[in-house]
């Protein structure tokens, strides 16, 4: 059902998402628009701040657990806000918080540009990648973020830079922001052989693929690594690789990822979710932090 706004494209109310996150779970959206451009951004929260609602904003989906319940208010998809910009004369590109982050890759490493090959087996958007500060094989986004975009619930544009931004492990301050990312400016390494970055780039994703389970619906590395251990290996120590809940179970590949089998819940990831940190608290002494962030009731 489509509500009567002069909104193009309209918002829907009681929309699924779980075909819109990689665990494939997750109830329904009381309100939803996957916006096109800003100005459709910047109208769908205006209106859903005149009628004090709640919004959730998601991109991919690639790191998020939505509960089986769903969400009240108005949820934004941002995948549909696409567009990269390269400016050869700085080595720096723009890109749409919607642009997928593995497609980005690839293109700067088509131009022969280096310094992002790290980020081609990220499954999420720029948008998730600058406000979770995604890393992956040594990098993360920190490394090369020149500047944010964002807009703020009243509908107001701000640029952000890094010193801003509060970057750490695998978070920032946008996590915890009522500033809403549109887009991110990065800058590379120009001048590179595109040939030998392309395949570099190849080999990374290929390394990710072959040690990860994309095969399955998941939502990447569900805990943070309590460094210097790491989460996969105390997971794996603990017995817990193929440890299953409904039809969610702990990848039998990487110890860190939870997959669903076909037809799990987001009630059945939860509950593996809080046994594997039961358990690891118990035998390690080591409370895990999820990665994942888990929005709704559970």
């Amino acid at each position: 059902m489509s509500i009567d706004l002069p909104i193009h494209p309209p918002i829907r109310s009681n929309v699924s998402l779980a075909g819109l996150t990689s665990m494939r779970v997750g109830g329904a959206a009381e309100y939803f628009i996957s916006p096109r451009s800003s100005t459709e951004l910047a109208e769908s929260l205006s209106w859903a701040c005149d009628r004090n609602l709640p919004i959730t904003v998601i991109g991919a989906g690639s790191n998020l657990l939505i509960s089986d319940q769903g969400l009240e208010g108005l949820v934004v998809c941002t995948r549909h806000l696409r567009g990269i910009e390269f400016d050869q004369s700085s080595g720096q590109v723009t890109a749409a918080a919607g642009e997928p982050v593995a497609r980005l890759a690839m293109q700067i490493a088509s131009h022969g540009w280096s310094g992002f090959e790290w980020a081609v087996g990220i499954p999420g958007t720029v948008g998730g990648l600058v406000v979770m500060n995604a890393g992956a094989q040594g990098g993360c986004a920190a490394d090369c973020v020149v500047s944010v975009q964002s807009v703020s619930l009243t509908g107001e544009t701000q640029l952000i830079y890094p010193q801003d931004l509060d970057f750490s492990y695998r978070t920032s301050a946008l996590q915890d922001s009522s500033q809403l990312v549109t887009g991110a400016t990065f800058k590379f390494i120009t001048g590179g052989n595109p040939i030998a970055i392309a395949a570099d780039t190849e080999a990374k994703l290929k390394a990710r693929h072959t040690t990860q389970p994309y095969h399955l619906p998941n939502c990447g590395s569900v805990f943070r690594n309590p460094l210097p251990q790491f989460a996969a290996q105390l997971i794996q120590d603990a017995g817990l690789k193929g440890y299953q809940i409904g039809n969610a179970q702990v990848s039998e590949l990487h110890a860190n990822f939870i997959v669903n089998l076909g037809n799990a819940k987001a009630s059945d990831i939860f509950k593996l979710i809080q046994h594997i940190q039961s358990v690891i608290c118990d035998r390690n002494g080591v409370l895990l932090e999820t990665e994942v962030k888990m929005i709704g009731n559970f």
